[in-house]
């Protein structure tokens, strides 16, 4: 028998995801948390609410998408100098929770966590989390410049304690070289009992 010819389906539009992206970024710094509806996202990118809901099952992993897609692998490169590879961390993550958008969804992310009690697996955070970069960071430090006893987890909840205080708390004053002083906090808590500098 003969094989019959499968005449091809129509081609994924590859802007969908962008596009939605895109217009839940606007929408948040433009009208805010709550107005960024998925409605309002497909209205606003005409993109059907329905390929939206096929991509994020809610407007709350959408905007997680949209805001916090974690750091780019390249932005973040270790090099090996501990030290460096830390500032140019923290930079980028200070500068990835400063975007507008980011802070616009900030707030109402974490409101709304607090409120549902429901936990995701902890696969769902890695594709919105900057904590695999810095894990690559202390593994291609220098030997003996990280404790092995210390939990990198603990380390990097800090951190992300500390970026969320400078973006979401303006208003506290701030500190001459907050770059500086964040990285050296956490080469502190990095750093081997008993080793100098």
């Amino acid at each position: 028998m003969a094989e019959q010819s499968r005449r091809p389906g129509r081609p994924r539009d590859t802007s969908i995801n962008e596009r939605a992206l895109a217009a839940t970024r606007e929408l948040l710094v433009q009208r805010g948390f709550d107005a960024t509806t998925i409605q309002a996202v497909a209205e606003h990118s005409g993109v059907h609410a329905s390929a939206i809901y096929r991509r994020w099952s809610s407007r709350i992993e959408l905007i997680e998408e949209a805001t916090f897609p974690g750091l780019s692998p390249l932005s973040v490169q270790p090099t090996g100098d501990l030290r460096r590879d830390v500032r140019r961390f923290v930079r980028a993550y200070l500068a990835a929770f400063s975007a507008p958008a980011s802070r616009a969804a900030a707030a109402g992310l974490i409101a709304h966590h607090q409120a549902s009690g429901r936990t995701r697996p902890p696969e769902f955070y890695l594709r919105v989390s900057a904590r695999p970069q810095f894990q690559e960071i202390l593994r291609a430090a220098p030997p003996c410049s990280v404790d092995p006893a210390v939990d990198p987890d603990d380390v990097f909840d800090m951190l992300l304690g500390a970026v969320l205080r400078r973006t979401l708390l303006p208003s506290v004053p701030t500190r001459q070289r907050p770059v500086e002083r964040t990285v050296d906090m956490i080469l502190r808590l990095l750093r081997p009992l008993g080793s100098e500098g």
